[in-house]
């Protein structure tokens, strides 16, 4: 594969640690998808089984345990089986993706009547997700977690324009959108939630915080970009860093890749200083603890993104087989796709 050399170019220096409630995080979470539909029949939940998102889960929450980790597992579980649905003809449908976003959009708001143009199977478990993760939270955190998942969900409606645009956009562009299509904020409310503290907006929306958010997103994104690369051209999907700093460069997919590598080192390094110097800033003893928590959170989120990337099989081989030569995941076919123009 083109990426490894890239791949092993990246410096996240955090120590990696893993919950140990892993493997109950998985035998729920498989459960929790087949009970709502989302994998159908043994050959889609061994397939699924494979790519070992639980222990994704577990090294983003590694002190996480019982109903916390399996709420994390289900929420990861949920967003790539979500992502999946787009890497066919769905993809290409950005009338149809808009639709199913604004309809799972709803869901999170009480004041608007639910829309019928979702896949039960994507409403239903979505619906028990937010209800569980929100249940008993304070307002502040329900309304930042609706606005991140929402971000996260539209997100995917400029993926399926981009996917049909004629020219590319530049990378500036590319990383707007695609830090909310990464999903790490929604990874970071639950920080939050499982630390059972959530922190004052205007310490989220302040420097240094909101940058280290930031680069925590992009260095996920560089990461996972480099690392799906051979999938994404599998697939024909063209939302990807490495393909548009090719685009933009015009340079070679090795050179644009090490590209990729080198600007995450770059943000690695920034978000470490960024560290210090919250680390030195005065707060009361108990916000101290809870930003202490959350920064660790962010570092357990780079480096168990890097860590589970480099053991899936989502990466690999039969991961690239799956979706090459217009296959798609057993579990990619939710969505009933409306004849063109209707």
């Amino acid at each position: 594969m083109m990426t490894h050399v890239a791949l092993a170019s990246i410096s996240i220096p955090f120590p990696g640690r893993i919950s140990p409630d892993a493997g109950q995080a998985r035998c729920h979470t498989i459960e929790w998808l087949r009970e709502f539909g989302l994998l159908d029949g043994d050959t889609a939940i061994a397939e699924y089984d494979t790519l070992q998102l639980e222990r994704l889960t577990a090294f983003f929450y590694p002190d996480a345990m019982g109903t916390d980790l399996d709420l994390g597992t289900d929420a990861n579980g949920w967003v790539f089986v979500f992502d999946d649905q787009f890497d066919g003809p769905s993809g290409q449908r950005p009338e149809t993706v808009g639709r199913l976003v604004d309809t799972i959009t709803r869901i999170m708001d009480e004041t608007k009547p639910p829309l019928g143009t979702a896949p039960a199977a994507l409403a239903d478990s979505f619906r028990d997700l937010w209800l569980r993760a929100t249940d008993g939270r304070p307002a502040l955190w329900r309304h930042r977690f609706r606005e991140h998942w929402a971000d996260y969900l539209r997100a995917h409606h400029w993926e399926a324009v981009n996917r049909t645009a004629g020219d590319p956009p530049g990378l500036f562009a590319f990383l707007r959108a695609r830090r909310d299509s990464i999903g790490v904020q929604t990874c970071l409310d639950l920080v939050e939630r499982c630390g059972g503290y959530t922190l004052p907006d205007e310490v989220h929306a302040a420097f240094p915080l909101a940058a280290m958010r930031q680069l925590t997103e992009e260095v996920v994104i560089f990461v996972n970009d480099i690392v799906s690369l051979d999938k994404e051209l599998a697939a024909g999907d063209v939302n990807n860093s490495v393909l548009v700093l090719r685009h933009e460069q015009d340079c070679t997919l090795p050179q644009a890749a090490h590209r990729v590598a080198a600007m995450a080192n770059t943000r690695v390094e920034r978000f470490q200083q960024l560290a210090t110097r919250l680390a030195a800033a005065s707060f009361p003893p108990v916000m101290r603890a809870n930003l202490d928590h959350y920064v660790d959170g962010m570092r357990n989120i780079m480096r168990g993104n890097l860590d589970w990337s480099l053991e899936t099989s989502r990466y690999g081989d039969a991961g690239i087989a799956a979706v090459s030569g217009g296959r798609q995941r057993p579990w990619a076919n939710l969505i009933v796709l409306p004849a063109q123009g209707s």
